[in-house]
């Protein structure tokens, strides 16, 4: 089969398009012919070397949707031809509230999504909703599954809500602002970019600030005079001390990550005077990814595509999303003619 191999650590040159064998399910997998896969940041960090158990040769990509071709002779309940999407976390236990020790992630060290077949346990395929188109199926899983429960499983998000989104305009961000606005939350975002907030109101903020400006927490105070109750960051750096600034009195910060680096002198009086939970979160269980595909479908929401490539354009795509380019996800189609 055909597929992009990561061989060494360095740019995007490094990815390789090969044949390579193909896989076969065991008894308790199944075989999915894909039909579309889609970038994370994750797999930038892989290829840059800055990532946790990485092993080489391996084929990257989390994301991915298509059509069960084979299964394993345990599998009974899926027949050949199902359409369905892959929920990325591998091992996740039967503790709703952390993962296993042997969790991973589709997509390094176990090969991944950007390939011509994988092979997947049972459980990690769900049915893929009529009303999304394949890209679309394949930009959802990851991003949307963390998204769910960094906004609903920890950030207890309601109606109503004043929701802070920082750095709008990646996968992740794009996914918590639909599923809050869909809830009927007041979302607020901010941006380097003028047109990256001007897109999120279009999708239903209430409103948003350059946070390269100075003070631009005090801009955003005129548009959510109470603050915030809820913050989901990815951000940290020197910003989030400006995140409890902007907090109410008992309002939840729910972090997922740190593109901006270490939060540097926090500021403990804010948070403790203030009564503000920070709750850290990554990825989701096999129970809220089902959730996930449940409340997109009850919505009809359809995730955010930034921009389509082929495969022959891997490097191309994958420059777009680490050079921050994009708003919403990057997705790959696969034209296995090539």
């Amino acid at each position: 089969m055909k597929a992009i191999v990561l061989r060494e650590i360095g740019g995007p040159e490094q990815y390789r398009f090969e044949e390579v064998d193909m896989p076969s399910p065991n008894d308790h997998e199944v075989l999915v012919r894909l039909r579309a896969a889609a970038f994370n940041r994750r797999d930038i960090f892989i290829r840059k070397g800055e990532y946790p158990g990485i092993q080489l040769p391996s084929i990257p990509g989390a994301d991915g949707a298509g059509e069960i071709v084979a299964v394993g002779k345990e599998v009974t309940d899926l027949p050949i031809g199902s359409k369905v999407i892959i929920n990325p976390a591998l091992n996740w236990g039967d503790n709703e509230r952390i993962y296993t020790k042997d969790f991973s992630i589709v997509g390094v060290p176990t090969n991944g999504t950007f390939a011509e077949y994988i092979k997947v346990p049972i459980e990690n395929v769900f049915p893929k909703p009529d009303y999304l188109s394949w890209e679309e199926a394949a930009a959802l899983p990851l991003g949307g599954l963390t998204a769910f429960r960094a906004l609903f499983t920890k950030g207890k998000v309601r109606k109503g809500e004043n929701v802070l989104i920082p750095g709008i305009g990646g996968g992740v961000a794009t996914f918590l602002l639909q599923m809050a606005v869909a809830i009927g939350a007041h979302v607020y975002v901010t941006s380097s970019s003028e047109e990256k907030i001007h897109k999120a109101m279009r999708l239903g903020a209430s409103g948003g600030v350059n946070y390269n400006e100075k003070n631009w927490e005090k801009e955003l105070r005129k548009w959510m005079p109470d603050g915030t109750d809820v913050c989901i960051d990815s951000v940290g750096g020197e910003n989030f001390q400006k995140l409890l600034n902007i907090a109410k009195h008992g309002s939840r910060i729910v972090t997922f990550g740190a593109t901006a680096g270490p939060v540097p002198q926090l500021v403990m009086p804010k948070l403790f005077l203030k009564q503000i939970e920070v709750l850290g979160t990554t990825m989701g269980s096999p129970t809220e990814f089902g959730k996930m595909l449940s409340f997109y479908s009850e919505h009809t929401i359809k995730p955010v595509i930034d921009s389509i490539y082929t495969f022959d354009l891997i490097a191309e795509g994958q420059n777009r999303m680490e050079s921050g380019q994009n708003f919403g996800k990057v997705v790959v189609t696969m034209p296995w003619d090539l």
